[in-house]
């Protein structure tokens, strides 16, 4: 039969996990609406959709807030195994990400507002898949949150190197077209800023897998440190 101080722990340990799951979904909502705003071919439209997500920012900010709180509680109690600490570690440094993903697509939506008063061209020709690229990213970290799932981890790791590739490409012709092109110097500096934010965003995904690795394995996969495949990720048993 559970100890009264255990049956404690696990239903702080719920509570946590429930915070950070309410505050990763809220902010997967809010990077989703700024980048249908940033792709959306009428910026007129999308300033309004974009204005969202500035709504959102206060309560991403309070729910970090509530996270620490709630750790530090738990941290206090002393009763925590090595796990159990790894988790609530983990869970601080995620929330951390979460709302630095949070105040992007704030920074995203700005970029969306600013361009609804100009005259753009074009938009970049690899701006969308470079989003589909950090969407899914994004969506794998949070699914490997919620079902504490290191393939999904992994998968977002391997992932990071195409974000930066298309970040590359769209410099280049952005670049070239204010070149070629001074009229579209300030629209394109906004793209440039938005390909910034959205790379952010794929690197802090990147920081939720490896804690999720962390929490799940004990594994530091950090600054490409045993960066691992999903084999040995997955069945560190298989490790020599």
């Amino acid at each position: 039969m559970a100890s009264p101080a255990s049956s404690v722990q696990t239903i702080y340990q719920d509570v946590l996990a429930n915070y950070l799951i309410s505050m990763a979904r809220t902010v997967e909502s809010s990077v989703e609406i700024a980048l249908d705003a940033l792709l959306r071919p009428n910026l007129e439209a999308a300033n309004a959709l974009s204005s969202k997500v500035f709504l959102v920012e206060p309560r991403v900010n309070e729910m970090e807030i509530l996270i620490d709180d709630h750790a530090v509680r738990m941290l206090r109690t002393g009763l925590l195994d090595d796990e159990e600490i790894r988790r609530v570690v983990a869970t601080q440094k995620i929330a951390n990400d979460l709302e630095r993903i949070g105040d992007l697509a704030v920074n995203i939506s700005e970029r969306v507002i600013s361009l609804a008063g100009m005259k753009v061209a074009e938009m970049p020709r690899d701006l969308e898949p470079m989003a589909g690229a950090v969407r899914g990213m994004l969506g794998r970290s949070l699914g490997a949150l919620i079902f504490r799932n290191v393939v999904l981890a992994s998968e977002v790791l391997e992932s990071d190197d195409v974000v930066d590739r298309y970040r590359d490409q769209i410099f280049e012709h952005l670049l070239a077209g204010m070149t070629a092109e001074p009229s579209q110097v300030a629209p394109h500096m906004q793209f440039v800023l938005a390909t910034r934010y959205l790379e952010r965003i794929a690197d802090h995904a990147t920081n939720i897998a490896e804690d999720i690795i962390f929490w799940v394995r004990g594994l530091d996969v950090r600054h490409g440190r045993a960066r691992l495949n999903v084999d040995e990720v997955n069945y560190p048993e298989k490790r020599a």
